[in-house]
């Protein structure tokens, strides 16, 4: 925020919060180099207390070596609950006055998606460490801001992918990798269910409830009146595209990590995405049918997306729920995959070798505890923005390209969209005054 008055403010706010934050020595202070000994406690701080967000929090409270000393949330319950737990933790309302304290070690970010970008480079900026779920973030240059940021200000940084951390895709990552299979010319990739034409629903706009800070809650969106469907969870935010990207942002990431781990692709070259909102009727406006193709060179990857239908090929039929999965067609054979499954359908005689690669890839401590230890040894995660930035930057090109009705162009040099004024300019959030987009 830049107007004079609101600066002055959080000001003020921050070196009170500072003098009232709790005792608590942060294990980066006691190590040399920024670096938190072996043995100290991280102070963590929590921004987003609902949902993913508290997974995320009570997988690292459980660790000996994790203090949580800070709860940020737009909701007063939502912090009352999490300080119920954690009796040293200070409760917060804005999240820069958490950032502020000069003792916070480290940070989850589980915001609604349309706060992650902004919030991701202030806390790097503030040199705190960062747990940022997923969707990274939902414009292309969003996610090149947020690599930045880390970089610049060489802070540890995990975004919530947790099932990059399975036994199963590195099963997965093992046979793509073996050649086995052959030359891989496309994957497909899919998520779908079925709401019906009903969806989340419709009747939602009331009044905010006590304790609730909406205009908080918006802030560099764009403001709409209070709905209470909408403010639920991380599930519902499926259904507005404006605060969440929909669906593709909500499941791809953690599906297209596969194939981009395994196959070690870099940002494609040429995105195009269509679908639209054909059959659901509820207060929501996200699209119910997304189709995306992805070209790399000399590769395909496909993404199919429905919330209307839960057909799902070999992983399943019949009774509604929600399927995903991933093909790997190679000559030799394919490789169908999900969170547990790693199959190989052979092309009849053509793969000769059909034992399962050896087992090179060691099992992860868990993502969150991977992340905790690459805070003490400062190494970097498996799934930081530098890594990630190839996950995220996909998505966001195919919901652009939604946007636009037509093809995205990317350049892998300038990292930028070429040849289309429009898609460059729409490749950037206009944010809500007062909030500017990181580095304007």
């Amino acid at each position: 925020m830049d107007e004079t008055t609101s600066r002055r403010s959080f000001l003020s706010r921050a070196a009170t919060a500072a003098a009232l934050a709790p005792a608590f020595v942060p294990a980066a202070a006691l190590g040399k180099d920024g670096k938190p000994p072996a043995g100290e406690r991280i102070s963590l701080g929590i921004i987003g207390a609902n949902g993913m967000g508290n997974a995320n929090l009570s997988a690292c409270a459980s660790q000996a070596d994790v203090e949580v000393t800070g709860v940020c949330d737009v909701y007063q319950p939502r912090i009352d609950a999490v300080l119920g737990r954690h009796k040293n933790a200070k409760g917060y309302r804005d999240f820069r006055e958490l950032l502020a304290r000069p003792d916070l070690d480290a940070v989850i970010i589980a915001t609604p998606p349309h706060w992650h970008a902004l919030i991701a480079c202030m806390a790097a900026a503030a040199g705190k460490d960062i747990y940022l779920q997923k969707p990274m973030t939902l414009f292309p240059d969003e996610g090149i801001a947020v690599r930045n940021a880390v970089r610049e200000h060489k802070v540890v940084c995990q975004v919530g992918t947790q099932i990059h951390a399975s036994d199963n895709y590195r099963r997965c990552v093992e046979w793509v990798r073996s050649g086995k299979l052959g030359k891989i010319s496309v994957v497909r990739c899919f998520n779908v269910m079925n709401q019906t034409t009903a969806g989340i629903g419709k009747g939602g706009r009331k009044d905010p409830p006590a304790g609730l800070d909406w205009d908080m809650w918006l802030g560099p969106a764009p403001a709409i009146p209070f709905n209470a469907t909408l403010f639920a969870d991380a599930y519902n935010h499926g259904s507005w595209f404006t605060y969440s990207g929909g669906w593709t942002p909500g499941m791809a990431p953690h599906i297209i990590d596969l194939p981009v781990w395994a196959l070690e692709l870099g940002i494609p070259t040429t995105t195009y995405c269509s679908g639209g909102r054909y059959a659901i009727d509820d207060d929501g406006d996200a699209p119910d049918v997304q189709e995306v193709l992805w070209q790399y060179p000399g590769f395909t990857m496909t993404w199919s997306m429905s919330c209307v239908n839960s057909f799902a090929w070999d992983f399943g039929r019949g009774t509604p729920s929600r399927r995903l999965g991933i093909y790997f067609h190679g000559v030799n054979g394919t490789l169908i995959a999900d969170y547990g499954r790693c199959e190989i359908v052979p092309e009849g005689d053509l793969l000769r070798d059909k034992e399962p690669p050896a087992k090179t890839l060691p099992s992860s401590p868990g993502h969150e505890r991977e992340w905790l230890n690459c805070i003490k040894s400062r190494e970097t995660p498996s799934c930081s923005p530098d890594y990630h930035v190839r996950v995220d930057l996909p998505v966001t090109l195919a919901n652009l390209s939604y946007k636009l009705g037509r093809a995205v162009q990317w350049d892998a040099k300038t990292e930028k969209v070429v040849g289309d004024e429009e898609a460059i300019r729409r490749a950037r959030p206009e944010y809500r005054a007062p909030w500017k987009f990181p580095g304007a």
